[in-house]
């Protein structure tokens, strides 16, 4: 049975509000459920009906950012030259890392396992499909697979807050014109 509308409404106001404060948040103990149920709209006790755990918050708005970011690949594709559908894909990647960054921060080895192997499969399928896009349209090299980006992307996990507005767009371009033949 379909949760009802006011339900799921409350469930999506809630992520929505956990994202935010997430991307916010400077580390782990600037991470408060009651300031998130807030920002929602909801009192305490429906945020915890919804989730239980702080953990089984932060891991959906985990989930739920790598399934939309993803999903974004394939809308890019249809809407964009290649090379560009793959550009503004990595920045929505760039989005996506602060989120993880505060989520794994939070989340315990077991659940982190969990949240990795789900964005690993998706990230690496989206890859694929801006890669071929890319290799179609001869803005990619040939000899570039989804495992190579992922690790050239690795720098995001480096990056203070600090840094991120002035080396992630750097950072980016560098990879984006390793990817070019």
């Amino acid at each position: 049975m379909p949760p009802r509308a006011d339900a799921a409404e409350n469930r999506a106001r809630i992520l929505l509000a956990a994202r935010d404060v997430v991307s916010e948040a400077d580390g782990l103990g600037d991470i408060r459920l009651n300031e998130i149920a807030k920002a929602a709209g909801v009192g305490q006790g429906t945020l915890y009906r919804h989730f239980p755990t702080r953990e089984a918050l932060l891991l959906e708005v985990y989930r739920r950012d790598v399934d939309e970011m993803c999903d974004e690949a394939a809308t890019l594709v249809r809407e964009l030259p290649a090379g560009e559908a793959l550009a503004r894909w990595l920045e929505r990647v760039e989005e996506y890392a602060w989120v993880k960054q505060g989520v794994f921060a939070a989340v315990e080895t077991t659940m982190r396992a969990d949240a990795t192997e789900h964005s690993h499969h998706r990230i690496g399928e989206a890859l694929d499909l801006l890669l071929t896009a890319g290799r179609a349209a001869g803005t990619v090299r040939a000899d570039v697979d989804p495992r190579d980006v992922v690790l050239l992307i690795g720098y995001l996990s480096n990056l203070t807050p600090g840094e991120r507005s002035a080396r992630a767009p750097r950072l980016r371009s560098i990879v984006l014109s390793g990817l070019r033949p």
